[in-house]
């Protein structure tokens, strides 16, 4: 059975491992200066922060619309036996309601809900070309993605509010106190939601070992693969982070850069580590 995996860009997942298990993007777009581009082919974080840090507006994101859709699966629904699109939370954006619109002229195209971001989601897409792989049906794979939506363990702490207090997701007011207060706040993605967990403070660089740990500890890991994700950090610090997450036993630790959509929101110096619990 041919099985096609595709994703929303927002994924995050390495070049690398799109090409090793051919997974297609399907790009976010992203909105500054004069223009909107494709989130990844038109478009890149080093563009939104060089627009940003040149005094231009934070730039906004949206999402695949119906159209974009309805070109991609009558594309590729003649060439496989089910065509597998796995989107960013339906809480964060609308592709998932849109994948759903243009999927219903098709029996073989199957859209899931990741709940997530990043490279949360990304897990998923990984886990069902890999599936896919070793010969799984598409009702195997839907099932196996089904149980490990909610296992999925993202966190991400940022360096500076300014992005967060920019996009209107925070108040300039507490995005300064922290600022000065050099607190780092661990955003944790439950339910579909972010919300804050602990609060860090001092140095970005320095506070990390700690979060890393704290995430790690006491929890029921599965240690098969481990994700390190970051927005334009000094390379030093996902090495440092992947070392210590090495620590915890992990058969593999994978180091990804964040694309458009969470660095819009998050800005450089964003970092998070992402694993299944069992």
């Amino acid at each position: 059975m041919s099985i096609k995996i595709t994703a929303t860009s927002t994924c995050d997942l390495p070049p690398e491992l799109l090409e090793r298990y051919q997974i297609t993007m399907v790009p976010l777009y992203v909105a500054f200066g004069q223009g909107t581009y494709k989130d990844g082919l038109e478009a890149t974080p080093e563009d939104i922060f060089r627009h940003v840090e040149g005094g231009g507006q934070l730039p906004s994101t949206s999402a695949v619309n119906i159209a974009d859709y309805q070109e991609l699966f009558a594309e590729l629904s003649p060439k496989y036996d089910a065509v597998l699109h796995i989107t960013i939370g339906s809480e964060f954006s609308c592709c998932y309601q849109n994948a759903l619109v243009a999927a219903e002229e098709y029996g073989n195209v199957y859209v899931v809900d990741s709940r997530n971001l990043t490279v949360g989601q990304g897990l998923l897409p990984l886990e069902a070309a890999i599936a896919a792989e070793r010969g799984d049906s598409i009702e195997d794979i839907l099932k196996m993605l089904d149980g490990m939506i909610d296992r999925v363990d993202t966190t991400f702490v940022v360096d500076k509010l300014d992005y967060l207090a920019k996009g209107g997701r925070c108040s300039s007011v507490v995005a300064l106190g922290a600022n000065l207060l050099r607190l780092k706040p661990c955003i944790v993605l439950a339910d579909g939601k972010m919300t804050v967990g602990k609060k860090y403070r001092g140095a970005f660089e320095k506070v990390l070992p700690d979060y890393v740990r704290d995430q790690l500890k006491d929890k029921n890991v599965d240690l098969n693969r481990a994700f390190v994700v970051h927005t334009r950090c000094d390379p030093s610090i996902p090495t440092a982070v992947c070392d210590i997450v090495k620590e915890f036993g992990f058969r593999d630790v994978v180091t990804a850069v964040a694309g458009c959509t969470i660095s819009c929101h998050c800005g450089p110096n964003t970092l998070g580590i992402i694993f299944l619990r069992k």
